[in-house]
């Protein structure tokens, strides 16, 4: 079985794996020895890891994990991945933007992909039908954008997202919701549209921690995959751990 552990800024996401599938999804605020101790009680057969940090790496953590699975590897940009990188500055390319970009080729092999991933900030990141990394571009997320408007004015409130919302705003905070919701919408789907004029059967993944917020909201077809780096790190690992893949579970989106 395989653990991956993904640290990002606010939370950390921890997969564990069996046979390519994920078998349980955790997110907790930070990821300790302590923790590592109480999965291999539940999960003993877990042998290998990969670990993937916004923050630096802490000792304790990777001591632990060397010790505890056969197989340890630290994802970082050094690390050999089963696609073509052609980004131009790879030293500053998010890691998790790469480990997205191989879970979207991993279960959609051979095809050309859209995947976006909704979170703090948002991205799109292309993949060509040679499973070749060509770049993409990046935008304020929902929450960034709240938060922008609150802060860079003297009067208007910071506003969360919600799931209803007028088309225009006949108070402060509706029109607020209406431009900032709407408006990352509209971006969006023209996104889509825009790519889909050079690849017209490019493939959309949607990502990330407000992946669910857009899901119907949209008016292109697309597929929705929260786990979509885990299973990207996954990727990776059984790659370098010289692990034949098996494609045919990740077809379930």
């Amino acid at each position: 079985m395989n653990l991956v552990i993904d640290i990002g800024n606010s939370q950390t996401k921890i997969g564990i794996f069996d046979k390519g599938e994920i078998v349980q999804t955790i997110f907790m605020k930070s990821f300790e020895a302590i923790q590592l101790y109480n999965l291999k009680q539940t999960y003993p057969q877990i042998n290998r890891c990969i670990l993937s940090s916004v923050a630096d790496t802490n000792i304790v953590l990777t001591e632990a994990l060397k010790t505890e699975c056969d197989y340890y590897l630290e994802f970082d940009h050094n690390t050999p991945v089963p696609i073509t990188n052609l980004y131009e500055s790879p030293t500053t390319l998010g890691l998790d933007r790469l480990a997205a970009a191989i879970g979207g080729s991993s279960i959609f092999p051979g095809k050309e992909l859209l995947v976006i991933d909704a979170g703090t900030a948002i991205t799109y990141d292309l993949i060509d039908n040679n499973n070749c990394f060509l770049g993409g571009n990046i935008s304020p997320g929902l929450k960034m954008r709240f938060r922008a408007l609150h802060h860079f004015t003297k009067k208007l409130p910071e506003m969360a997202p919600a799931d209803i919302w007028p088309g225009y705003g006949k108070t402060t905070d509706e029109a607020i919701r209406a431009g900032v919701q709407q408006g990352m919408i509209f971006e969006i789907d023209g996104m889509i549209e825009h790519i889909r004029k050079d690849w017209p059967h490019c493939t959309v993944i949607l990502t990330g921690g407000d992946c669910f917020f857009f899901d119907k909201k949209l008016k292109n077809t697309i597929f929705v995959k929260f786990e979509l780096t885990l299973i990207g790190l996954n990727r990776v690992l059984e790659f370098n751990a010289g692990i034949k893949y098996n494609t045919s579970v990740c077809f379930r989106i």
